[in-house]
């Protein structure tokens, strides 16, 4: 038995819901699954200079951020991008908070080597 899990028993210890954090290669297998929710976080400007083909565009620094992931299927997986990973990393947190399971691309869309769309 872990030590959470032992803890967990004795004082009620809840991991903390955490996302992961990939490379493009793996990002890539991951939004081909069935369900996966893609987002794009960046501005929508940056967004319209391309953006991974069926990805939806929820600017994280938008005042409608937290309207907007709520929109989403809370039972199917959530794959978030920025330009650079910094902010995907925030909205990760944001999203996880609100009981998704997410994956992030490390390294934003500058580290994509797919399809782009403009």
């Amino acid at each position: 038995m872990t030590l959470c899990g032992l803890l967990s028993l004795l004082f009620g210890c809840v991991p903390k819901a955490t996302f992961r954090s990939v490379d493009a290669e793996t990002f890539a297998r991951e939004i081909a699954r069935e369900g996966v929710q893609l987002v794009d976080v960046r501005t929508p400007a940056e967004y319209a200079e391309g953006h991974i083909p069926e990805a939806v565009n929820m600017d994280v620094n938008g005042a409608t951020f937290a309207a907007e992931i709520a929109t989403l299927d809370p039972a199917r997986p959530v794959a978030l991008y920025c330009r650079s990973g910094r902010r995907s990393k925030l909205a990760a947190e944001q999203v996880v908070k609100a009981g998704f399971e997410v994956v992030e691309l490390d390294g934003g869309i500058l580290s994509w080597t797919g399809e782009k769309v403009q």
